[in-house]
């Protein structure tokens, strides 16, 4: 949101008049041609100027002459760089003007390049486009002039090119980048950059050898010079090392990922490796007796490798290089954080190479396998160690080392101790996105961990909720399917439980003051988080991983020990993803469940409903969604109700259930009368259609009483319908019920009419039940055609034959009742 003046000047910019812009235009080029040194004015109204180019979302056209004005700044050397600033940016967001044009005359000075470059990337719609700039941009790289410093912004703009475009630069401009590259990666000077003498009558007339530089830890570099490498000052292709470090992997996954390495070259490198001899010196590098053998040994002989594959040797030893810098002390804290950063980029970039020619795989993995042991221990290197599992998971089985501890580690440790590092939850959820296959095929872990997973989702859930959606199925298996539904019913738990495990670290027992300050409730339960009696629950809920049973048998306990975090905002955003994820899995599950893991389900349905944590609105979101997928799995295996007729007779025949949890308690009723079947299901008796029918004749007796002692109905007259609905269906399936039902049937005339309903229904629900009953009671006259229409075959499913939706019967229902009226005379009698 802005502030009111912002919005009342965004609101001014974007209706202004087209007469009264053109006099803007008109003044801003006469400010811009009259000459004068840039002052305030102009620049205010080149400021307003771009406010009102990028106010709207339609790109203005301004006028030729202004537009060749702005590019005139951008070219010009000698332009304050605020002008370049503001008239990049105004032509950013203008029409698309001629790139052609403003890629003529490209400027020598770098920074003129770098605002022009921008601007052509921005109104670039092809690569046509694009090319003027680049093959500036290829003749600046070939160029050697260690003067300029146009090479210093070639590659941040040529590597923003070939983003856009993969294919602008031909195989040859491709091996000329690769040849620059791998120079500026490996051989840039090890000396710093001369430093600026400040005069004085003390000023020595001789210049001094510049110093070397110095490592992190504040030892002199004795090897060749990386981005770990410190000084006062940095040669120009020191600073071209550190910008080809910085775009060496985007590089490598565009030009280099196709595997064109052959056999003869990933021989020679094997050679390399395994070489004795005393290695010869290249006469650009500067290394001393520290050098690594590795290194050494391929130093000169890599110049025979074609472009490609001798960056990818520099590339690699540049890795290698800076994965041994990392183990040293650094002094200050931003080289520390360096440190890791280069790590992180070593280790993949080492990936990548490995990937494209796997003969580096043996020479790559003794330092990852050294590094994990030197990181695994220290949390505070959790970020890093995800590219090294990288490597693991990539590379492990090619060089036959094992990898199931380093995944153990990363799957029990990370989310248990760091689920309150939102940046590491969401690198750690996007490596199992991106190599979520190959977890589920090799890491068996891997589908066990999902209560740690878990918990990043708890404590994060806004931020990662549509990655688990797409993280979720693949954490489903048979053997633990019904734990983790349990686990998403207790999500809003599980946040409440790492939240009160967060206080806990933080306020000690003896800081009472600090407890109490958080409020009564929020105390409670910390009180009961310290408490060994609930320890157990706890310990559960926070469990590492999956396997050590479904569920728990005092949740309700659990529940009252977490009342006080009920309200907490963290847990409340929790339960409001819940019933997302159920959707997620219930669909998953729906493809993969036998008819074992279907009974299980429906227990757990009619067991959870009235068994979940108490947030306002929770419980009936929670129901709304068991209800749509009750009624999708039990048409895919309509045997559910005969398997599990004990529980669902229980859970019918009991009235509170109706008050809880009507519309759950519906839709059981409606799919008890759908499928309670025998063309459904063989095992389907006159017994038990009996039992089912007395239990629902017994609900809707007791609901329905019209004494004056009883309560006025608390329920909808959808339940109603629904309820008479499936005893109309039971008693076509045993004639024998038949009278039962009719005369019940005709007994909701006189319930619809009484005072305590009229006081609680509308005329148009009394309506309604009166005329279900009615439909029902002629229907049940004709108990074939009463069979025939509210018991279908199961054949008859697609096209339906009728269509009952849970509420009123369709057209062809009422026209039948319509039909039996009218001619009453042919009833049997």
């Amino acid at each position: 949101m802005y502030a009111s003046g912002s919005e009342s000047l965004i609101k001014q910019a974007r209706e202004i008049q087209e007469e009264e812009l053109q006099k803007f235009y008109g003044r801003v080029y006469k400010q811009l041609h009259s000459g004068k040194e840039a002052g305030g004015e102009v620049i205010d109204s080149l400021q307003r100027l771009h406010l009102i180019v990028s106010a709207t979302k339609y790109a203005r056209l301004l006028p030729p002459d202004l537009v060749k004005k702005l590019q005139m700044l951008l070219r010009s050397p000698s332009c304050l760089e605020q002008l370049q600033v503001l008239s990049s940016a105004i032509l950013r967001e203008s029409l698309p003007l001629s790139l052609n044009n403003l890629s003529t005359e490209l400027s020598q000075d770098s920074r003129a390049l770098s605002y022009l470059a921008s601007v052509v990337l921005t109104q670039a719609g092809s690569k046509d486009d694009l090319l003027p700039v680049c093959q500036y941009l290829l003749k600046c790289l070939e160029s050697r002039q260690p003067e300029t410093q146009v090479p210093r912004h070639t590659l941040p703009i040529l590597s923003k090119m070939y983003s856009f475009s993969p294919d602008i630069l031909t195989e040859d401009q491709v091996n000329l980048v690769s040849r620059k590259l791998a120079d500026w990666l490996r051989y840039a000077s090890i000396h710093q950059g001369a430093s600026m003498s400040s005069g004085g009558f003390f000023t020595s007339p001789r210049t001094r050898q510049p110093a070397l530089m110095t490592e992190v830890d504040g030892a002199v570099a004795g090897d060749f010079f990386t981005v770990l490498c410190v000084g006062q000052s940095y040669t120009e292709d020191q600073w071209m090392n550190m910008y080809t470090f910085s775009m060496i992997k985007i590089w490598l996954l565009t030009y280099d990922t196709d595997g064109s390495s052959n056999t003869e070259s990933a021989q020679l490198k094997t050679e390399q490796v395994i070489h004795t001899s005393p290695p010869q010196q290249d006469d650009r590098s500067e290394l001393d007796s520290s050098v690594m053998s590795m290194v050494s040994a391929t130093s000169s002989s890599s110049r025979m490798l074609p472009p490609k594959e001798r960056l990818r040797e520099k590339a690699f030893e540049c890795c290698h290089r800076l994965i041994e810098q990392s183990d040293r002390k650094a002094l200050k804290k931003a080289d520390a954080e360096l440190q890791k950063a280069c790590i992180v980029e070593s280790v993949s970039i080492m990936d990548i190479i490995c990937s494209v020619d796997p003969s580096y795989v043996y020479r790559g993995f003794p330092c990852i396998k050294a590094l994990y042991g030197r990181l695994s221990a220290d949390l505070a290197f959790a970020r890093v160690l995800l590219p090294i599992a990288q490597f693991y998971l990539n590379h492990s089985e090619t060089a036959a080392v094992e990898s199931e501890a380093v995944f153990c580690h990363l799957f029990s440790r990370f989310p248990s101790e760091l689920f309150n590092e939102p940046m590491l939850a969401y690198e750690f959820v996007q490596f199992c996105l991106h190599n979520v296959s190959v977890l589920q095929e090799k890491v068996a872990m891997y589908r066990h961990s999902f209560p740690n997973l878990l918990k990043f989702l708890a404590w994060n859930s806004p931020g990662l909720i549509s990655e688990f959606m797409e993280l979720l199925p693949s954490l489903l298996a048979s053997e633990t399917a019904i734990e983790l539904l349990h686990t998403l019913l207790d999500l809003p738990c599980l946040a409440a439980a790492l939240d009160l495990q967060h206080r806990s670290a933080w306020y000690q027992v003896a800081d009472r003051a600090l407890w109490d300050q958080q409020g009564s409730k929020i105390t409670a339960s910390l009180d009961a988080f310290r408490q060994p009696s609930y320890r157990g629950l706890f310990l559960y809920i926070l469990r590492p991983e999956a396997g050590t049973g479904d569920t728990i048998d005092r949740l309700s306990m659990l529940h009252n020990a977490l009342e006080g975090m009920a309200e907490s905002p963290r847990v409340l955003r929790c339960a409001q993803i819940v019933p997302v994820l159920l959707h997620v899995y219930f669909n998953t599950i729906a493809q993969m469940a036998d008819g074992k893991m279907m009974n299980q389900l429906l227990s757990v349905l009619l067991e959870r409903s009235s068994l979940l944590y108490k947030i306002k609105n929770f419980s009936t979101e929670v129901q709304r969604v068991f209800s749509t997928h009750l009624q999708a799995l039990c048409k895919l295996h309509p045997t559910l109700i005969v398997d599990q007729y004990k529980e669902l007779l229980e859970f019918t025949s009991t009235t509170t259930n109706i008050y809880t949890k009507e519309d759950f308690y519906t839709h059981v009723v409606w799919v008890i009368g759908e499928y309670l079947s025998l063309s459904y299901d063989p095992r389907c008796t006159v017994e038990l259609i009996t039992s089912f029918f007395e239990g629902l004749e017994a609900v809707l007796f007791e609901i329905t009483q019209v004494r004056q002692s009883a309560s006025p109905p608390s329920y909808t007259p959808r339940l109603l319908t629904v309820l008479m609905t499936a005893l109309a269906k039971l008693a076509s399936r045993s004639q024998d019920l038949i009278p039962r039902a009719s005369l019940f049937l005709s007994k909701m005339r006189s319930f619809a009419h009484s005072g305590r309903v009229a006081s609680c229904f509308n005329e148009e629900d009394s309506e309604e039940i009166i005329t279900r009953s009615h439909e029902l009671i002629n229907l049940l006259k004709l108990p074939n055609v009463a069979q025939f229409v509210l018991t279908p075959s199961a054949q008859g499913d697609c096209p339906r034959w009728h269509r009952d939706t849970n509420a009123a019967l369709p057209q062809r229902m009422r026209a039948i009742s319509g039909l039996l009226q009218s001619h009453s005379s042919f009833l049997p009698a």
